[in-house]
């Protein structure tokens, strides 16, 4: 079958039709990114009435100096515990629910709601069953002679950022697990069977082997949701605290930018973050894309 291709006589027609999503691609990706870049480049008073060119000074204080380099390392730790424990509970889900057949339908619709939920609602509601005073998590914990309090302890506050990020993200890895369990031919998870293997070793043996690229796919963008679109779950739990114990890269942009009006090493992080993000993006087109046959 031969595809069909569009041509259009005259340029003003797919112009029309590229004009608004160009627009905001240029409003609010490009723009932004060059002032940005720009603005990582002088220092600035707390207003931003006057500026002083000093060239790579924030990039040198970020990586040399204060204590981006820890926030480097907590970002990592976040990322990867997030990471490691939604993936391994969205394949367990999965496998579970797909066990189940037709079954499982309901527990399938009631494992996907988490993700409908917002960051900052997800926060609020973690924040309030693991609240010191009144939260109903803190009380069961308290009865087996465990004593919560995040707000005092930085263990627990990184513990309850990377719980409450993690459960989230689980209903979306859990999604495409699924989806790829179902895609694996019966027969080969029959002949397993007559081959006498049971259902561990068809798990490591035959399922994850066959769904290693669904496995990289959500690897990148587990990854990239833990770097990039926490802040929100992060503002209303912890506020970065105690101390800096829960501030990640994207949450130290706001402190810096936001709160202390320092607006030169915000900027520098931001960049910093870019890419990150182009680096993530990057592999996913090369590794994932391109390396991997489905």
């Amino acid at each position: 079958m031969i595809a069909k291709r569009v041509t259009f006589k005259r340029t003003g027609l797919p112009l029309a039709l590229l004009a608004p999503q160009l627009a905001v691609t240029v409003v609010f990706f490009l723009w932004p990114t060059f002032v940005a870049l720009k603005q990582s480049l002088y220092s600035s008073d707390a207003f931003g009435l006057r500026e002083v060119f000093s060239g790579l000074a924030n990039y040198r204080a970020l990586l040399l100096h204060g204590n981006y380099p820890a926030t480097l390392e907590r970002s990592a730790f976040f990322a990867g515990s997030v990471t490691a424990i939604s993936l391994v509970l969205g394949l367990v889900l999965a496998v579970m629910a797909d066990s189940l057949g037709r079954s499982g339908r309901i527990w399938q619709a009631l494992l996907v709601w988490p993700y409908a939920l917002a960051p900052a609602v997800a926060g609020v509601l973690w924040a309030y069953m693991f609240d010191p005073a009144i939260g109903p998590i803190t009380h069961a914990l308290a009865f087996i002679g465990i004593d919560w309090n995040h707000v005092l302890n930085s263990g627990q506050a990184m513990t309850l950022i990377v719980m409450s990020a993690a459960m989230k993200q689980v209903a979306y890895n859990f999604l495409f697990y699924l989806a790829a369990l179902q895609a694996i031919p019966k027969s080969l998870m029959e002949a397993a069977a007559l081959d006498a293997a049971g259902p561990v070793r068809r798990l490591f043996s035959l399922i994850i082997p066959l769904i290693a690229p669904t496995t990289l796919f959500l690897l990148v963008v587990d990854l990239t949701y833990a770097f990039f679109d926490t802040f929100g779950l992060i503002d209303s739990t912890t506020y970065g605290g105690p101390g800096n114990s829960t501030t990640i890269m994207v949450y130290q942009v706001y402190k810096d930018g936001f709160i202390d009006q320092r607006f030169g090493p915000a900027a520098a992080q931001s960049m910093m973050l870019l890419l990150l993000v182009g680096a993530l993006t990057m592999v996913q087109f090369t590794l994932v894309e391109r390396r991997i046959d489905y």
